[in-house]
């Protein structure tokens, strides 16, 4: 995988940027200026992330998998120590699929009713591989949300869930909170 060089990097026009920011020259930006990024993030090959007038926030060692996407209208904002699998789906924004409004961003927005709602993963969250986040959610400190999973909502801190419909399937051990510490102060890093 090749990833941008610091020129290129530069090149983008993110409203901030970290060091030790790798995003794949394959990977789609789009409203960079509208985008922040933290330290130490991963960004890899066929991702797309698509700010609007909310904005995307990326903390620090985060990691985004191949094909996965961050789309929408509202803040999306991912917090430090958050990794999401490959084509992992987070939307700040959903058509109406009532049938009493048109849909897609091409129509008019005055013949739309779009929802848009800011999500936001608290420290720690891991998504597993195809799983889709919808606008509203936030998922609390510790979260672990299995492959293929549909996430609406809140969801509580330090328990895994799955499915679609989503369940809770049982408490996640806290050990990442000493590591973290550990990693802190062996790297010196201030996040």
């Amino acid at each position: 995988m090749a990833y941008l060089n610091l020129n290129e990097l530069a090149s983008l026009g993110l409203k901030t940027c970290g060091h030790d920011v790798k995003i794949s020259e394959w990977a789609r930006i789009y409203n960079p200026a509208n985008i922040s990024i933290g330290n130490n993030v991963r960004i890899d090959d066929f991702c797309i992330l698509s700010a609007g007038d909310g904005g995307i926030e990326l903390g620090s060692h985060i990691h985004i998998a191949a094909y996965s996407s961050l789309i929408g209208n509202a803040l999306i904002s991912i917090s430090d120590y958050c990794g999401l699998s490959g084509r992992v789906s987070i939307y700040s924004s959903s058509d109406d699929y009532s049938g009493e409004y048109l849909t897609n961003p091409v129509v008019p927005s005055h013949l739309t009713n779009v929802n848009h709602a800011p999500v936001h993963l608290e420290p720690h969250c891991i998504i597993g591989c195809g799983s889709v986040i919808l606008p509203g959610v936030i998922i609390g400190e510790g979260a672990a949300v299995g492959a293929l999973s549909h996430v609406r909502g809140r969801l509580e801190e330090f328990y895994i869930y799955s499915g679609n419909p989503l369940r809770k399937i049982s408490p996640r051990s806290k050990s990442m909170i000493k590591l973290k510490a550990q990693h802190i102060y062996n790297s010196g890093d201030k996040k």
